[in-house]
């Protein structure tokens, strides 16, 4: 295993009454998770909780992560995501306060001094190493499918109408489709982070650097971006975990 530190904050925000994000950071640094729950009323708090809930059961079950190989660490990983998708959907169909309740997922899993890092939906992944910032995920929201398709530019993608419109979340059927997480060898150094759109929603990446390079406590680093997220107006929870590679 690879040694890390690592720190989270969630706060609710200026803008809602309660609190639909989760994140769960495994004490031995085996995995890292951060949910965006959506739905009425409880409904995405509901379904936040159970993907955080059912995705780190499963994943200390079904992991050896001293030695497992890559393949059969993504099918985990998928199996996963799978099984939080169907009880999300099972209950949204028997339940009428859960109906059509749905979550991002995004998430760090180091297995035999690898990560594997993607997500589902519009919560992301980044990588800081050295000075460069690379969002390790893609965002299922219908403001990145028209900017991967050319309708829209860059700058026009950041205020789109459609930018929180979400076309794959787990709670829907194309949330089981696979999670096609990127296998990264860690170097000492090295800063992740994982967030809610709360997060990128009032911090722009050059100040997500910036804040991610100049504290050395990974905890420290997490209270400032969301403090940054809620002094630049983002009007939704925010929620983040950093870890830091020793």
């Amino acid at each position: 295993m690879v040694g890390v530190r690592f720190g989270f904050q969630s706060i609710t925000g200026n803008f809602r009454s309660n609190n639909e994000d989760r994140c769960l950071v495994d004490p031995a640094g085996r995995f890292f998770l951060v949910a965006d729950g959506m739905g009425g009323q409880s409904a995405g708090e509901k379904a936040s909780e159970l993907a955080i809930d059912i995705i780190s059961k499963q994943l200390s079950r079904c992991l050896d992560f001293e030695k497992d190989a890559p393949d059969r660490v993504v099918k985990c990983i998928d199996d996963s995501i799978v099984s939080a998708n169907s009880e999300i959907m099972a209950l949204g169909e028997i339940e009428p306060a859960f109906h059509n309740m749905g979550t991002t997922i995004s998430f760090l899993v180091q297995v035999a001094g690898k990560f594997f890092v993607g997500g589902v939906g519009d919560s992301r992944a980044y990588q800081l190493r050295g000075k460069k910032l690379e969002q390790l995920t893609v965002d299922h929201s219908l403001t990145q499918a028209l900017r991967d398709a050319g309708t829209i530019s860059e700058k026009e993608a950041a205020t789109h109408r459609y930018k929180n419109v979400l076309y794959r979340y787990l709670g829907t059927k194309e949330g089981s489709s696979g999670t096609e997480p990127k296998k990264i060898a860690p170097k000492s150094g090295d800063r992740f982070l994982l967030c809610s759109d709360g997060v990128t929603d009032g911090v722009p990446d050059a100040m997500l650097k910036q804040l991610l390079a100049e504290h050395d406590d990974p905890q420290a680093a997490a209270e400032k971006i969301v403090d940054a997220a809620q002094q630049g107006g983002s009007k939704d929870n925010i929620t983040c975990v950093v870890v830091f590679v020793d």
